[in-house]
């Protein structure tokens, strides 16, 4: 029943059951008040440049991807 319309109302009425009635408005509130805002404490990469660019660099060097080949126009 994943991925259903059906299957969607049934784990809704599980999560109101385990967690209370305002489960959604909850975590809706949440994700609203997340800010990106400029002030804001950094987070992740964006807290550590060199650590980003040091996380890239490693990242593509173990990479798997061959280089792109060349197509001629013939």
């Amino acid at each position: 029943m994943a991925a259903t319309v059906e299957g969607g109302k049934k784990a809704a009425k599980t999560n109101k059951e385990r967690y209370g009635e305002d489960f959604y408005k909850i975590n809706g509130a949440k994700g609203g008040s997340k800010t990106h805002a400029q002030g804001a404490k950094p987070k992740g990469f964006a807290a550590n440049k060199k650590l980003a660019l040091l996380a890239g660099a490693k990242g593509g060097r173990i990479s798997k991807r061959r280089p792109a080949k060349k197509v001629s126009d013939d």
